[in-house]
């Protein structure tokens, strides 16, 4: 098994995979439409919180593709392969289905990363069982995004960018030896692009069973932009440039497809993979949603405890209140209060007396025909009022009885008391 650092050169030469040698920049191209090119691929795609737009091209050196990608929303994933035909291609193969078999549910960075050393492990057991070519392995950089959370883990020089407002922050470091250079402020970034060792990476799947993953969390938000991508976009664009493209594109797609074209234009030695994820919505239109959810139960809540002390109190009224009322010509005890809500009655019968509405005085009589009765402050009281009447009555009666005698006082005819002859008779003598 060889030891890193391992140059791709070194492994196609091996395996006799190796491409004729490749010129810095093939002829120009200002602008090369990649939507038309036969070894290109695109695939895109939107969710409720996600959308995005892929582009894998074989460039224009390569015979063959060996870059692998993984859209699986919320994860995505770019694999580089190294080992040359039959080889690479199978490398990255094996780790993106891995990858996305091994991914977690949430934006957790530790397990991401743990998926990606699956990936090493299941490319080295299939070297052993006879898949591909020894020798054979990959980069790996993948995403998983959670709402506002996006965990990342990466091994290799493919890379991950973040346009955030405008402004492009390249979020991995490569596993590169030019990249150590440029660590150690020996060269630039825009000369490691060109440096005659850029193709040695100090880090991949495939060759070592302790290879670890860089893994790290950080948070995203609405309206940012993330570019995945293998080196035949970075080796061949520089940073400023995918800025501008990226910010220039409305669609992932595009953006997609016109990095893709600049890395053709700018060269186009290495195949060219790029995924670029817009960030649609962030977790805050679900916490809108979940606040006005929230202050639409609230205010419900509200308006029903209001609806319980309302009826509460209405019941308390109805339930301590009684009046007397015409029933029939009767008097009759009622409990609660004379009247409807919604068709149903407030009040109750409860007892009716034999006392005669029309036994008793005018002014008592309308009180009882009226709307609201005769009201009174309980049960007890209202059988008050019922024999208070009663008492009224029999008293009424008992004086006009008395006055009637009165008036027939010494007019009754008895033997006792014989009917006087009446005076006209007498005077005339009528008499026999």
């Amino acid at each position: 098994m060889n030891p890193l650092p391992i140059h791709r050169h070194q492994i196609e030469k091996i395996l006799g995979t190796a491409p004729q040698e490749e010129p810095d920049k093939s002829p120009g191209h200002e602008e090369i439409p990649v939507d038309i090119r036969e070894d290109s691929e695109s695939k895109n795609g939107s969710s409720a919180t996600l959308a995005w737009g892929v582009r894998t091209d074989v460039g224009l050196v390569r015979s063959h593709n060996e870059d692998s990608f993984l859209v699986q929303p919320p994860v995505f994933a770019v694999c580089d392969g190294m080992g040359g035909h039959a080889a690479g291609e199978v490398a990255s193969a094996i780790a993106v289905k891995t990858i996305g078999e091994e991914a977690p549910l949430t934006a957790d960075d530790v397990l991401l990363g743990a998926a990606v050393e699956t990936a090493n492990t299941a490319i080295i057991k299939g070297v052993a069982e006879g898949k591909g070519k020894p020798g054979m392995g990959c980069t790996a950089s993948c995403i998983l995004i959670e709402k506002n959370r996006m965990a990342i883990a990466h091994v290799g020089d493919s890379r991950i960018y973040l346009l955030h407002k405008g402004t492009l922050v390249r979020l991995t470091h490569d596993h590169s030896y030019v990249e150590e250079l440029v660590d150690a402020g020996e060269i630039t970034a825009d000369e490691a692009r060109v440096h005659p060792s850029r193709s040695v990476i100090t880090r991949a799947l495939g060759s070592d069973p302790d290879m670890y993953a860089d893994h790290f969390t950080l948070d995203v938000t609405a309206g940012d932009r993330i570019i995945i991508c293998s080196d035949g976009l970075s080796g061949m664009v520089d940073d400023s440039t995918i800025e501008g493209i990226a910010c220039s594109n409305v669609t992932p797609q595009a953006a997609a497809d016109s990095l893709t074209s600049a890395a053709l234009a700018g060269g186009g030695s290495d195949n060219v993979t790029v995924i670029v994820i817009d960030v649609k919505d962030d977790g805050t239109l679900e916490k809108h949603r979940q606040a006005r959810k929230r202050r639409a139960r609230l205010v419900s809540i509200v308006a029903a405890i209001i609806l319980a002390v309302l009826i509460g109190g209405i019941a308390l009224v109805i339930n301590s209140s009684w009046y007397l009322h015409d029933n029939n010509g009767t008097v009759a005890i009622y409990h609660g209060v004379n009247g409807y809500f919604m068709n149903i009655p407030l009040s109750r019968l409860e007892e009716c007396s034999s006392v005669q509405v029309d036994d008793l005085a005018n002014t008592i009589q309308d009180d009882l025909r009226s709307s609201d009765g005769v009201r009174v402050d309980s049960e007890e009281k209202a059988h008050e009022t019922v024999e208070m009447y009663r008492a009224q009555i029999d008293k009424d009666k008992s004086s006009a009885a008395e006055t009637a005698d009165k008036s027939t006082e010494g007019t009754e005819i008895s033997p006792e008391n014989p009917a006087a002859p009446d005076e006209t008779q007498a005077q005339n003598g009528t008499s026999e």
